[in-house]
């Protein structure tokens, strides 16, 4: 493959799987008009080396994607991953179908999720629980198929990048907050049974909080109450899964967000890894960069086969 290729990156004009519908009889409160139809670029740098780099914005209709790993490797573990974007666009293959695809390469399976972005022009936080439910649905999705898909429904688990990962973190400590209109779903839990934070927004109240992401997510005119409860760190439980995560000290999201979240884990005896670099920035995802940030995915790696003992 082209040495220009960021890790598990594919050429430009490869097929997606095909795309399931999260909500095929709608979702009360967002306007999935054709006329508001998905925008999605791909950056100039990818462009010119081929190969895919989507960024999505104005998604309305909410879909998973799903990437099965090979039976013959196949572990019975999986990731629903969550690409980042601000809530604002979706950075789908850096922080999305590129891991679907390093998931597949040691056995586990992966699924995309392309969520509802609540930023359309100047609304923000027209539907902030959108995301939510969205991820809420693909986990029960993902249980309810567990024995076709080979998978442990004990076994499930949620990654995010940025937005993402608040997404991620929120599905991790608001599970017991779902509104699941499907009777055959209910019975599944949306609890996932791991977290992967990646470079995550995770406080809507802290003075380091990423006020862009916090805007477009709830809205310029979000209560307190609204704010606290988007807020995963303030609503660590007993519950909360374990949790695997990597910042750098330069982010421009504070890592004061990553090392908060870990605190609310160790408040709480809650088993955690974190992996701190000195430099690296924002939106990496799996890209090399030359550094000792280079073996994250790594790191990564060894987290998941080890949850599979």
């Amino acid at each position: 493959m082209n040495n220009k290729f960021p890790p598990f990156a594919i050429p430009i004009g490869n097929a997606d799987p095909n795309e399931e519908p999260l909500f095929p009889d709608g979702f009360p409160g967002i306007d999935t008009d054709a006329a508001a139809a998905m925008i999605c670029s791909n950056p100039e740098p990818a462009e010119q080396a081929g190969y895919l780099d989507r960024h999505l914005s104005n998604v309305r209709v909410p879909t998973m994607l799903s990437y099965p790993a090979d039976p013959a490797i196949r572990k019975s573990a999986a990731v629903l991953i969550c690409p980042g974007g601000g809530y604002q666009v979706l950075a789908f293959d850096k922080e999305g179908t590129d891991l679907a695809r390093f998931f597949n390469s040691f056995g586990v399976n992966a699924f995309v999720l392309k969520y509802q972005l609540s930023w359309q022009g100047d609304k923000k936080g027209v539907y902030p629980y959108a995301p939510l439910r969205s991820a809420q649905r693909a986990l029960r999705l993902i249980r309810q198929r567990a024995a076709e898909l080979g998978i442990d429904r004990n076994k499930v688990g949620i990654m995010g990048f940025s937005a993402g990962a608040h997404l991620a973190a929120t599905a991790s400590t608001m599970f017991d907050d779902v509104d699941e209109p499907k009777a055959e779903l209910r019975e599944f839990s949306a609890r996932p049974d791991f977290s992967i934070l990646i470079y995550a927004v995770i406080s809507m109240v802290a003075a380091y909080r990423h006020q862009g992401s916090q805007i477009n997510l709830l809205g310029e005119t979000a209560s307190e109450e609204l704010k606290r409860r988007f807020s995963p760190e303030l609503n660590v439980s007993d519950t909360t899964p374990p949790a695997f995560m990597v910042h750098c000290l330069d982010d421009p999201v504070f890592v004061d967000n990553s090392l908060c979240y870990l605190e609310a884990l160790r408040q709480k005896n809650i088993k955690a890894e974190m992996h701190l670099y000195a430099e690296g920035g924002h939106g990496y995802g799996m890209r090399q960069k030359g550094s000792s940030l280079d073996q994250w995915p790594q790191a990564l790696k060894h987290f998941m086969l080890d949850l599979l003992k």
